[in-house]
């Protein structure tokens, strides 16, 4: 049996994206997402999650889509990159799917310096991106981040 990856893929905009399972946490329903100021741009805001909180990634923002209100009927999916636990707003959850490596094309291959897609894959009809979650913020929105999130705790 050839070499998979389980990912999980989710939709925004009727375009298919998806995660490496690993990185999921868990998929929760859209709830209402706290403002943070001074965060980097493609921050949405802060979450708390079962006393946790949480900073929510702008997959919009960060894709280059049209913008919009979270939905009632959103689905956000708590995952984790090697620093750090985010939230990501998707319109829905749609499967968790193995994928043959063999069945993947780097992102890399496809256009050189496509910075947050780990790789493309075709399931079914569809063309899924994947993609890195520990690429998704750079070295300063990160440290940005963390100045906002240590400024929101001190202030309490």
């Amino acid at each position: 049996m050839p070499p998979s990856i389980q990912v999980v893929v989710f939709t925004l905009d009727e375009q298919f994206y998806a995660l490496k399972l690993a990185a999921v946490e868990r998929v929760v329903r859209a709830m209402e997402v706290t403002r943070l100021p001074d965060a980097p741009t493609v921050i949405l805001g802060i979450l708390n999650v079962q006393g946790q909180i949480i900073p929510v990634v702008n997959l919009r923002r960060r894709f280059r889509l049209p913008e919009r209100e979270i939905d009632l009927g959103d689905q956000i999916i708590i995952a984790h990159t090697k620093t750090r636990t985010v939230a990501l707003v998707v319109d829905a959850v749609t499967q968790v799917s193995a994928i043959a490596e063999q069945d993947m094309v780097t992102g890399e291959e496809i256009a050189p310096g496509l910075v947050y897609v780990q790789g493309v894959a075709k399931l079914a009809d569809d063309l899924i991106l994947i993609h890195d979650l520990d690429l998704f913020l750079s070295t300063e929105e990160e440290k940005t981040l963390d100045e906002a999130m240590e400024r929101r705790a001190a202030d309490g």
